[in-house]
C-alpha cells in the first residue's frame, strides 16, 4: 500500500467512524449495527456485545430509557493496514452524556477511553466494517450509562 493508498483508506475509516457517531449522538444508533461486520464484537468495560443484532440492540435499548443528550467525540485517529484487507485503528473518545433534555449543565467528560478496532474490507458492501472495538476507559465520572 503506498502513501495514497493509505491515506484514503485511512480517510476512509475515520468518515466511517464519524458517521457512526453522528448516527449514535443525533439518530439514538438506529443504524450503529451496520457499522459492524455480522460477527462483529464491542467490548467496553462490563459490557460485551458479541455480533451486529447484539450490538444494534443495545442502542434500542438507550433510546427506549428516555431522553439523553450525548456527544462522542474522537481524537487522534491512526489505522494500520496488513495488506491482506484488514486494519487496527487506534483512537480516543471523549464522551459527554447525561440523561434528560438538552441544553443539559456542563461538566467534564464522563468518560475518555482509548479504542482499539480491528476491521476488514467488505467486497460486497465496498466499505470496511469493524469486527472488533474494545474500549478502555482512561477518565470517567459523572452519570455512568455504558456498563463501564
Amino acid at each position: 500500500m503506498n502513501r495514497t493508498e493509505r491515506a484514503i483508506a485511512t480517510a476512509e475509516l475515520e468518515m466511517g467512524l464519524t458517521d457512526f457517531w453522528h448516527d449514535v449522538d443525533v439518530n439514538w444508533g438506529r443504524h450503529a449495527g451496520s457499522y459492524y461486520a455480522p460477527e462483529g464484537v464491542y467490548h467496553s468495560g462490563k459490557l460485551h456485545l458479541e455480533g451486529r443484532e447484539a450490538i444494534q440492540g443495545f442502542y434500542g435499548w438507550r433510546e427506549a430509557r428516555g431522553e439523553r443528550v450525548a456527544v462522542h467525540a474522537f481524537s487522534n485517529f491512526r489505522a494500520e493496514f496488513d495488506g491482506e484487507g484488514g486494519a487496527t485503528a487506534t483512537w480516543y473518545m471523549l464522551l459527554w452524556g447525561a440523561d434528560g433534555a438538552a441544553p443539559r449543565p456542563s461538566e467534564p467528560p464522563t468518560r475518555i477511553s482509548r479504542a482499539t478496532e480491528s476491521f476488514r474490507w467488505d467486497d460486497g458492501e465496498q466499505r470496511w466494517l469493524c469486527t472488533r472495538r474494545e474500549l478502555v476507559n482512561l477518565f470517567k465520572g459523572g452519570a455512568q450509562l455504558n456498563f463501564s
